[in-house]
């Protein structure tokens, strides 16, 4: 994708007709690519790896070196068939084991090394989202609204949406790995241990019931490998010919008890991998069923790595998600848009002055601008920390975790101390993006659409060259002194921000 710059829009094209996506799911990691034709996706090649991720989670909440081992190993055999896609042509993205995994940043480091591309920790909400759009693209158009259910190995998502569209999204951590080895060890099932599992899913349920039994639903639909395995023992096994029914997961709920093993199930259709995990399964579904009054779920085969890639088109086609929850955002926090569109301007043509023009940097830059004040509407005083928390704490449809900890550090880092910015200062890509969009604050700081002089920058060790035109300082004094104030700020942190000046002929109408 080439990135370009018109008024502080990042503009990207397409250049590749297959994608791929890497879901590192709590049980298993899977890898699909698939050729992309008129907005469609394709599947040509998939992959699965039965990691069980969750199960190497300690009571400290801490990944174990087996558990480690194993997906490393996994993502080395995915990393061999992604050997020659560009970084664009694949996202990777990990789920609740990497979200709760004390650890996880460290796992992350090496992870990354042996797929050989980035991975996203993406937030719960922002898994159901996903889910949904993958789980809604595989099923037939409707004017109606579903209820997706996607249990996965280590977190449930409910979601209800219109279309394309999710409405309300949840995500609870239970998930069929935890239930399996919290209540069913070695696959062991009884009634009481049953009724236990149940009941604790239930109560988790309990927090969700009335706002999703108001916003109602016509029909419900499961994803993913729990759903998956479920409807195929109750259909193939004849206890349903119509998808999952009540009277199907009670005739299911028998033939359990009945084994008393899920390793000695004699059921037409049930696989070994998933014995292991299936009465966590069993039992959360069944909590949902009871929980939201349900009688019939169909299957859904598209799911979180369909709506991955469903995504990534959309980012190349200018739908990205990521924009949308920027303008909500804006308008929820009464952010004047004339002033955060010049600021991004100016901060992005800053950027390309003194750096290796990168189209994640400009993206992440440019919704920091429009996003920095979002804390006026909390309070004037520390705005900027307020906007910090905002950003790194709220549920932004469309952006990893790690991208809102990108832009929570810089919002925070727009105005006041540098000190307290010492660690991201010090690498020169976060020195970077902090130099342009306080320096873009700065010149629009009294809020109007001014004429600024021609501004030139370059990068210099540990800091930046500013060159401004002498006359255009001498008759605005204000900018003047708080431009030398910043200079001092870059100085009192160890860095360097110079300031120079020179006859310009023309100004520019920013």
């Amino acid at each position: 994708m080439k990135p370009g710059i018109d008024g502080g829009h990042v503009n990207m094209k397409i250049e590749n007709s297959t994608l791929a996506a890497v879901d590192l799911g709590s049980n298993s990691f899977r890898l699909q690519i698939a050729r992309i034709a008129d907005g469609q996706i394709y599947p040509l090649d998939s992959l699965k790896e039965t990691v069980r991720l969750a199960a190497g989670l300690t009571d400290d909440r801490l990944l174990d070196e087996a558990a480690q081992l194993r997906a490393l190993a996994a993502l080395s055999r995915f990393s061999e068939r992604l050997r020659r896609f560009p970084v664009n042509a694949v996202r990777a993205v990990g789920t609740n084991t990497l979200r709760v995994a004390k650890n996880s940043d460290a796992f992350l480091r090496k992870a990354e090394a042996t797929l050989g591309f980035s991975i996203e920790i993406i937030a719960g909400r922002e898994e159901a989202r996903l889910i949904y759009l993958g789980a809604a693209h595989s099923l037939p158009p409707s004017t109606e609204k579903r209820l997706v259910i996607d249990i996965g190995g280590g977190s449930t998502e409910l979601i209800i949406g219109n279309g394309l569209e999710s409405l309300l999204t949840e995500s609870l951590y239970m998930g069929c790995v935890g239930y399996s080895a919290k209540f069913f060890p070695d696959g062991k099932i009884d009634k009481r241990s049953l009724e236990r599992a149940e009941l604790s899913a239930r109560n988790e349920l309990q927090i969700l019931v009335r706002k999703f039994t108001a916003a109602g639903w016509s029909e419900v639909a499961g994803s993913s490998g729990t759903i998956k395995a479920l409807v195929t023992l109750i259909q193939l096994n004849g206890f349903s010919n119509d998808g999952i029914t009540a009277d199907g997961l009670k005739l299911l709920r028998a033939a359990l008890l009945k084994a008393g093993d899920c390793n000695r199930l004699q059921l037409a259709g049930m696989r070994p991998d998933r014995a292991p995990v299936l009465a966590g399964g069993f039992a959360i579904l069944s909590a949902i069923f009871a929980e939201l009054g349900l009688t019939r779920m169909i299957y859904a085969p598209g799911a979180l790595r369909e709506g991955v890639l469903y995504d990534l088109i959309g980012r190349a086609h200018h739908h990205d998600m990521r924009e949308v929850t920027v303008d909500q955002f804006m308008r929820r926090y009464h952010v004047d848009a004339n002033h955060a569109k010049r600021v991004a301007t100016l901060s992005c043509k800053l950027f390309q002055q003194v750096a290796i023009e990168n189209p994640d940097d400009l993206l992440i830059l440019k919704w920091a601008a429009k996003l920095h004040e979002i804390g006026l509407s909390i309070a004037y005083r520390s705005y900027h920390k307020h906007s910090a928390y905002i950003v790194q704490n709220a549920d932004m449809p469309g952006f990893s975790q790690m991208e809102q900890v990108q832009l929570s550090q810089l919002l925070l880092a727009h105005r006041g101390k540098l000190s307290k910015m010492a660690q991201l200062l010090s690498l020169p890509k976060g020195r970077t993006l902090i130099f342009c969009l306080r320096l873009s604050t700065l010149f629009y700081r009294s809020h109007n659409q001014i004429v600024l002089p021609e501004i030139v920058c370059r990068s210099v060790p540990r800091g930046f060259e500013l060159l401004l035109d002498a006359e255009w300082l001498a008759t605005n004094s204000l900018t003047a002194t708080a431009l030398s104030d910043e200079a001092a700020e870059w100085e009192a942190s160890g860095h360097t921000l110079v300031l120079k000046t020179q006859e310009f002929v023309p100004v520019i109408q920013q």
